[in-house]
């Protein structure tokens, strides 16, 4: 969940890697290092510093020249953020720097025998293991001395090596971490995430795992960690640098909120059919009767990425009558499943590089399963390992807290079920109100962003509550769940989410005047059930602000939300939600696009 930056060419090295650790600082912000050469003057400087990249660029001296560097932004895993276990980590000789994204499972093992052998750590860290375990190869070249010492690790890494004797070279390689090259004009980039690379190159080569690459100013080679040569071609990213920029918002979580219309409208570009009420999707690799053939659905995500899962799945029920549910891929991969041939796996994932979920994917293709990837990341591991899929194209989203890609995505399983029931036994008349109400959403999005200013003052009403109750039926409940976990996530208030037909099965044991309930409550046929558990909250004395399509008379506030179908609502139902979150959070002056202890990208076990 770390950030990696490195750079070899011919330009100052200390702020493009500074300016590459800003863009990557919500992969980790615990602390941060730097560590630069020059083959015209070798020797490795490095600065290190607990906290946050502008803490670490206030260390750096003025003379701090070099032109081949790597850096880091630390989320922590193996010790407490410090400023000896911020990376890169360097060899006693202090010939060997290394940054690593990951965890190595066998670091207690490789240490305990380096200490017999006398090495004496100064870290916490996993990750000096292998800065020791290069500096002591014996090996002549860089690249076989850091194919020696992986080969000796177990677990994920994505690492980025300079070594003192070899000022002229950036060894890389992956397992389980991303690491991506970028190619300029006699210059090279290297980074654990796009976002670092945009601004100077849209050139990049995505390592895969089990693959190593040198860096030269003027080359670049990639290769096994058995040395055989691999062919990596470059691929031209879509994404701008713009893109990483605020845009006149005091937060990406707010730009993002509000980028949504137009991130709905890109994820439906191009993919409708009036002419069979239908969607083309090209890269699901699923032809007519292979889609018949499937019994089940099976979705799996964490977190947000879940809670689309569970609204994706009721709409793949409703829409292609397959019997469908959603699973936290982190479950899932520990519990020897039984793998059914007949079933479909959906893996979902925001960066497309999660670890628990490409973990099951992994799995799942070795027992022979077919599984589709829905990932926000072209060329990403879970893109590239499953049989084809759907790109959500929600743009690049730097908020820790996931707002757009939670929506394009459930945008996206909502393409995915039309099309999996055009290919049943859903209707044309039927086909053709989905698609109608799937294009009515980015202006009912930006409708619903209007209300800003009155869901803000609910939120300073709300921001003292020690805890909130998140209620919601059927479609509601996986609102409801993304909603309460948004809250939690920016605000760090407790908030429990429950089905609302729950409730008097024990969370009504809970309600008191203190704890106010957020209802989801939207205008279908389970109309009269909601509103019954709204009466048995009121009855109890408890607050209620709920989310409906017309005012509710037992809640104490209602926002109200535009109607669409039935199986869409739940699409738009939860954007207001993520506004009372980020309210919320701004009364509360929590650090929005960082929460504590938290990183985007999460590829760690």
């Amino acid at each position: 969940m770390c950030g990696i930056v490195g750079y070899i060419g011919k330009r100052d090295v200390a702020p493009l890697l500074l300016e590459g650790l800003q863009r990557l600082e919500y992969r980790g912000y615990d602390s941060a290092g730097i560590v630069v050469t020059s083959p015209k003057a070798p020797g490795l400087k490095m600065v290190k510093a607990k906290g946050r990249v502008r803490d670490l660029e206030a260390r750096v001296p003025a003379r701090f020249k070099g032109t081949t560097g790597i850096a880091h932004t630390r989320w922590a895993t193996h010790g407490a953020p410090s400023d000896v276990n911020a990376h890169p980590h360097m060899s006693a000789d202090q010939k060997v720097a290394v940054v690593h994204n990951g965890i190595i499972d066998n670091a207690a093992d490789l240490r305990r025998k380096l200490e017999a052998d006398g090495v004496e750590f100064l870290s916490e860290t996993d990750t000096e293991v292998l800065t020791h375990l290069i500096a002591r190869s014996q090996a002549e070249k860089l690249e076989d001395k850091v194919r020696q010492a992986v080969r000796l690790v177990e677990g994920t890494y994505g690492i980025a090596v300079l070594h003192a004797d070899f000022p002229d070279r950036i060894v890389v390689a992956r397992n389980g971490s991303p690491v991506v090259l970028g190619i300029g004009e006699k210059e090279m980039f290297v980074a654990s995430d796009i976002a670092a690379l945009v601004t100077h190159t849209r050139q990049i080569v995505t390592l895969d795992d089990g693959e190593m690459a040198t860096l030269k100013a003027d080359d670049f080679r990639t290769y096994t960690t058995e040395g055989t040569r691999t062919t990596a071609e470059p691929t031209t990213v879509e994404w701008e640098a713009e893109s990483y920029d605020m845009g006149g918002h005091d937060t990406y979580m707010h730009k993002e909120i509000f980028e949504q219309a137009d991130a709905v409208d890109r994820v439906l570009r191009g993919r409708i059919d009036d002419r069979f009420s239908t969607v083309h999707l090209g890269g699901l690799n699923l032809d007519a009767r292979e889609a018949r053939r499937i019994r089940r659905v099976k979705i799996l995500g964490c977190g947000t990425s879940y809670h689309a899962g569970m609204i994706g799945a009721q709409m793949i029920e409703e829409l292609a009558r397959i019997p469908a549910d959603a699973e936290p891929a982190s479950e899932f991969r520990y519990r020897n499943a039984v793998v059914d041939p007949d079933t479909l796996y959906i893996a979902v994932s925001q960066s497309g590089e999660t670890y628990d979920v490409l973990a099951a994917v992994q799995e799942l293709k070795r027992k022979g399963a077919r599984v589709l990837g829905v990932v926000n990341v072209v060329g990403s591991a879970i893109a590239r390992e499953a049989d084809g899929g759907v790109y959500v194209h929600a743009g690049p989203e730097v908020c820790v807290v996931s707002t757009k890609c939670f929506t394009n995505t459930t945008v996206a399983f909502a393409l995915l079920a039309l099309h999996l029931g055009r290919t049943r036994d859903l209707s044309v008349r039927d086909g053709k109100r989905i698609i109608e109400g799937l294009r009515r959403l980015p202006g009912q999005i930006s409708e619903i962003l209007k209300q800003e200013e009155e869901i803000k003052r609910l939120a300073e009403k709300y921001a003292d509550a020690r805890s909130m109750l998140f209620i919601g039926r059927v479609r509601g409940y996986p609102v409801a769940r993304e909603a309460s976990l948004k809250l939690k996530e920016v605000s760090y208030i407790h908030a429990e989410a429950y089905p609302a037909s729950e409730l008097k099965h024990g969370p009504l044991a809970l309600i008191e005047p203190a704890l106010p309930t957020v209802a989801i409550v939207p205008d279908d046929d389970l109309l009269e059930k909601n509103r019954a558990a709204l009466e048995e909250i009121k009855a109890r004395e408890g607050k209620i602000l709920a989310v409906a399509h017309q005012h509710q008379e037992k809640a104490d506030q209602t926002i109200i939300v535009p109607k669409n179908e039935d199986e869409l609502d739940p699409i738009l139902m939860g954007i207001p939600l993520q506004l009372l979150a980020y309210h919320t959070a701004k009364a509360l002056g929590r650090d929005i696009d960082k929460p504590r202890n938290l990183a985007k990208s999460v590829t760690v076990e």
